[in-house]
C-alpha cells in the first residue's frame, strides 16, 4: 500500500551468516497494537544447521585459552556499549518498556553481563588432595559440555539472553539462543556485532520463531546436551520432558509470586517509593517484582493510604516521554490476562484503589489501541485468592494486613513459588531472622533489586531449578572431572 513503512524483517543467524526463512510471525509494537516488524518461523530445519554449525565450532572455541575467550567477550560489550542508545531505542519498541529503563537498566545490564563473565572466567580454580599413604594425587578439571541451548523471554530480552549467553561463551561452549518471538529484534541486532568483536562463525547461532516449533525443536535435539531457560512454568514442565530422555543438563528459571513484608518499625519513607517501584518496574513485568504486599497491622492505614498516593503519581504512557514511569504491556492477549485477575478479583469482593477501572487513562490518538493499563492496588482480599496465588506478571500488587512474624512468615511461604521477598523492618535480628526463614532464593532487606553478580541467583520450589551467577554458571556450563594419579 503506497505509503506504508516497511516492515523491519529479520532473519536466523547461523554459522556466521544471516539466512532467510521460508516463513514469517508478526511482531507488535506494544505501544500502538501495530505490526511494526516480521520474524523468522523457524523450525526443525533451521535447528539442524545451527546444531552442526555449533558441533564443528565447538573443537576450536573450546581449545582457546580462557584468556583469548574473555578478550572476545570483552570486544562485544566495548561494542554493545558504543551502540547503547540505538538499542535502547529497539528494546523500549519490541518490549514496551519505557525508553528510560531500557537506557538505565536493560542495555548497560547486558554490557555489564559479557564484561562480567569475561572478567569471572579468568578466576576460576580446582581442587586438589593427595592421598601420600597410597601414594597417589586427585585433581578435578573442568570443560566446556558442548552445544548450549539458551531459551531467553520477553519481559528483558537482550538483559537475560546475555545473562546466558555470556557464561556460555567464556566457558568454552557454543551456543543455539531463541529470544522470544515476542521480542526478537535486539538479539538480531546482537548478531551485527559479532563477527566484529571476533566471535567465530558457528559459536553463537540465533534462531528466532514460537516455542512449540523451534524452541521444541532444540529441546529435543540429542545433540544440544544442556538446556537454560527462562520463562513460566507450564514451558518448563515440557522442556523437562522433552530433556528427560537425554539426560540434559537443564537450568530452568521461572516465576515468583513474592512477598514484601511491611513491619511496623519500617522507614516508610524508603519502604514506598521503593515497593512501588518493585511492584510496577517494566509494567510489573519482571519476575522479581512484589505482587503481594504484608503490612503490620498497626501502621496498614498510613502504609496504604501513603503507597495508593505514590502509586497515582506513577505516569503511564508512550514509552519514549521520558517523564513516563510505566510503557505498555507485551501483548494484547497479555493485557487481557493482567485485566481478567482484577474481574475476578472484584467477584471475590476484593476493593481496587487505584488503577484499572478506577483512574482514567490518557493517552495520544496513535496509542489508543496500545497495551497500557495503569498500576492497580488490591486490597480485602483473602490469601487463598488467585490474585494472592498466581503469578499475574503485571502491574497489579495486593495489600493486606498481619498481626505477628511468626504468622506472616506462613503465610508469605504460603504459594507454590519461592523467587524473591523484600523484608522492611530498622530491627537488625528481626531482619535476618526472616530471611532465614522465608522460602526464598533471594531476600532483599530495606531494599529491592540490588544485585551482586557473584552470588547465585534462583529459587526455590515451582520458581525453579539450579542458580545463575559467577560459579554457578561456571559450574552449570562446564563438566567436571576427577583424575587421579598414582605416583
Amino acid at each position: 500500500m503506497a505509503g506504508t513503512k516497511a516492515l523491519l524483517m529479520l532473519e536466523n543467524f547461523i554459522d556466521g551468516k544471516f539466512l532467510p526463512c521460508s516463513s514469517y510471525i508478526d511482531s507488535y509494537d506494544p505501544s500502538t497494537g501495530e505490526v511494526y516488524c516480521r520474524v523468522p518461523n523457524s523450525g526443525k530445519d533451521e535447528i539442524e544447521a545451527a546444531v552442526k554449525a555449533a558441533r564443528e565450532a565447538f573443537p576450536g572455541w573450546s581449545s582457546r585459552s580462557p584468556q583469548e575467550r574473555s578478550r572476545v567477550l570483552n570486544q562485544v560489550a566495548d561494542l554493545l556499549e558504543q551502540s547503547l542508545e540505538e538499542f535502547a531505542q529497539a528494546e523500549s519498541k519490541d518490549q514496551g518498556k519505557t525508553l528510560a529503563l531500557a537506557r538505565t537498566m536493560d542495555i548497560p545490564r547486558s554490557v555489564q553481563n559479557f564484561r562480567f563473565f569475561a572478567s569471572s572466567i579468568l578466576h576460576h580454580t580446582s581442587e586438589c588432595t593427595q592421598m601420600d599413604h597410597l601414594g597417589c594425587m586427585h585433581y578435578t578439571v573442568r570443560a566446556a559440555v558442548g552445544v548450549a541451548g539458551l531459551i531467553s523471554p520477553w519481559n528483558l530480552p537482550l538483559y537475560l539472553l546475555t545473562w546466558k549467553i555470556a557464561p556460555a561463551m567464556a566457558a568454552g561452549n557454543t551456543v543455539i539462543a531463541k529470544p522470544s518471538e515476542l521480542t526478537s529484534v535486539t538479539a538480531w541486532m546482537l548478531c551485527k556485532l559479532l563477527d566484529k568483536a571476533g566471535v567465530p562463525s558457528g559459536v553463537v547461532n540465533i534462531v528466532f520463531g514460537t516455542g512449540p516449533r523451534v524452541g521444541e525443536a532444540l529441546v529435543s535435539h540429542p545433540e544440544v546436551p544442556l538446556i537454560s531457560f527462562t520463562g513460566s512454568q507450564p514451558t518448563a514442565e515440557r522442556i523437562t520432558q522433552l530433556s528427560a530422555p537425554h539426560c540434559k543438563k537443564l537450568s530452568l528459571e521461572l516465576g515468583g509470586k513474592n512477598p514484601a513484608i511491611i513491619f511496623e518499625d519500617a522507614n516508610l519513607d524508603e519502604c514506598i517509593p521503593a515497593t512501588v517501584r518493585s511492584s510496577f518496574a517494566n509494567q510489573g513485568e519482571i519476575c522479581l517484582c512484589t505482587s503481594r504486599i504484608f503490612v503490620q497491622k498497626s501502621i496498614y492505614s498510613e502504609f496504604l493510604k501513603r503507597f495508593v498516593e505514590a502509586t497515582r503519581k506513577w505516569k503511564v504512557g508512550i514509552p519514549s516521554d521520558p517523564l513516563v514511569s510505566m510503557g505498555a504491556l507485551i501483548s494484547k492477549a497479555h493485557l487481557e490476562k493482567v485485566r481478567s485477575y482484577i474481574k475476578r478479583a472484584l467477584a471475590e469482593g476484593a476493593h481496587i484503589w487505584c488503577g484499572e477501572g478506577v483512574d482514567k487513562l490518557s493517552l495520544p490518538a496513535r496509542n489508543q489501541a496500545g497495551y497500557f493499563m495503569l498500576p492497580t492496588v488490591i486490597t480485602d482480599i483473602k490469601d487463598e485468592s488467585c490474585c494472592m496465588m498466581e503469578e499475574i506478571f503485571g502491574p497489579v500488587t495486593c495489600v493486606v494486613p498481619f498481626d505477628s512474624e511468626e504468622e506472616v512468615i506462613e503465610r508469605a511461604n504460603n504459594v507454590k513459588y519461592g523467587l524473591a521477598a523484600t523484608v522492611w523492618s530498622s530491627n537488625v535480628g528481626r531482619v535476618h531472622r526472616v530471611a532465614k526463614k522465608l522460602q526464598s532464593g533471594l531476600v532483599w532487606t530495606n531494599c529491592w533489586l540490588i544485585r551482586e553478580l557473584n552470588l547465585p541467583f534462583g529459587g526455590m520450589k515451582s520458581s525453579g531449578i539450579g542458580r545463575e551467577g559467577a560459579k554457578d554458571s561456571y559450574d552449570f556450563f562446564t563438566e567436571i572431572k576427577t583424575i587421579t594419579v598414582k605416583y
